[in-house]
């Protein structure tokens, strides 16, 4: 009698319970020659299920191995941004790299997303390499300025665009993005755009200037901040903006979601004094910590010290492995405080992860110890974004 096939027991798909197996091996190497022949395998499976579009598959690894070994997650982890962010490809004669150039940015008004212009990006290039690239590195950017919505999404996607975008660098020449392909920006008061490019080099050679012997990382986020991202200012009227030193794209992205959270307090504490004519120490902030199963973020309401009315509020998310047992909270005081408030009041009670029924926008912290809807008087509320965190 034939009998039936057992299902295997981890209920994952095959293609996933490979990179366990590799990412487990590497995670229980103990010698740099036995991770060049792990690293080596994982490699090459990571890059067939990238090619193939299999991005179910490497989620259901990478959530396997979070819940089972940190140290294999991390293993994998690794690999999949490093295969994604060169395009899937293995060379011999480059090595090819996807990059971000994060901008963070405020305004009342909307914050451009848009296509980047010839002499801009002439300028980028120009600064890219005095600044942040080693000698003799060919450069392609893709002529748009992202937001957050438009950036690839996915391990597959991000290496489908860092394959198309590193064969134009190793020609030394820009992508053209159509606008109109790209999904619809959502308009905060504060929010960060990206200008994406890759790089090319050849094996063995240098990729940033800090590689170099006179170069450093510090020296290079210094010129960069003070020059390199001057050429976008054109093209963000009525914005303020802060430049972040390009990297690796899925590095570069952590770098910007880090820096944004105090960047959008102080975004905040500056758009409230301009908007309701008020001294930051006029101010107060009340910050809460919001759970869904387990705590997701905290959140900033914003009141003058004579009304308890909540005007503003600003999301602080968890970014890695934080939790509530780290320093957040302090994180955050430190923050406002730079901005000038004095009077903060920091809420010990848990809060769902609450929204308004009727707009979609967070639900902030009152004095009272509520969850309340965000709402600028009615004379003052006139062309400032629906999403005000």
């Amino acid at each position: 009698m034939k009998r039936a096939r057992f299902g295997r027991r981890s209920g994952l798909p095959r293609e996933a319970e490979e990179l366990l197996r590799l990412a487990g091996g590497l995670a229980e190497s103990h010698s740099r020659a036995e991770d060049a022949f792990w690293e080596h395998k994982l490699a090459d499976a990571v890059d067939g299920l990238l090619q193939a579009g299999q991005e179910d598959s490497l989620n259901a690894a990478l959530d396997h191995l979070y819940a089972s070994s940190t140290q294999g997650y991390e293993e994998l982890a690794d690999m999949l941004e490093s295969r994604a962010e060169c395009g899937a490809q293995s060379r011999n004669d480059a090595n090819v790299l996807l990059l971000a150039a994060p901008l963070l940015a405020w305004s009342r008004f909307s914050i451009p997303s848009s296509t980047l212009p010839t002499t801009v990006l002439a300028n980028l290039r120009v600064h890219l390499r005095a600044h942040v690239l080693a000698d003799g590195v060919k450069l392609a950017l893709a002529n748009a300025l992202f937001s957050p919505d438009q950036l690839p999404q996915g391990y597959c996607e991000t290496a489908r665009f860092a394959a198309e975008l590193g064969e134009c660098a190793l020609r030394d020449q820009d992508l053209p993005i159509d606008q109109e392909t790209l999904p619809e920006t959502t308009r905060f008061l504060s929010d960060v755009r990206y200008a994406l490019f890759a790089i090319a080099a050849k094996p063995g050679a240098p990729l940033f200037s800090w590689q170099e012997g006179d170069g450093t990382r510090d020296v290079a986020a210094a010129q960069w901040r003070s020059q390199g991202g001057a050429c976008l200012t054109p093209l963000l009227a009525g914005c303020a903006m802060e430049t972040v030193l390009p990297d690796a794209f899925f590095a570069g992205c952590r770098e910007a979601d880090s820096a944004s959270r105090p960047y959008s307090v102080r975004a905040s504490v500056a758009f409230l004094s301009t908007t309701l004519d008020v001294a930051p120490d006029k101010l107060r902030a009340v910050v809460a910590a919001f759970h869904d199963r387990q705590l997701e973020e905290y959140r900033i309401g914003f009141t003058t010290l004579d009304n308890n009315s909540v005007l503003h509020g600003v999301v602080w998310p968890l970014l890695g492995a934080e939790d509530e047992n780290g320093d957040v909270p302090a994180q955050i005081e430190t923050a406002l405080r730079e901005c000038g408030i004095n009077e903060i009041l920091q809420l010990d009670q848990r809060f769902p992860l609450e929204y308004c029924d009727d707009c979609g926008a967070p639900m902030y912290p009152s004095p009272e110890g509520e969850a309340a809807h965000a709402e600028l008087p009615e004379d003052k509320a006139e062309q400032v974004p629906k999403h005000l965190h």
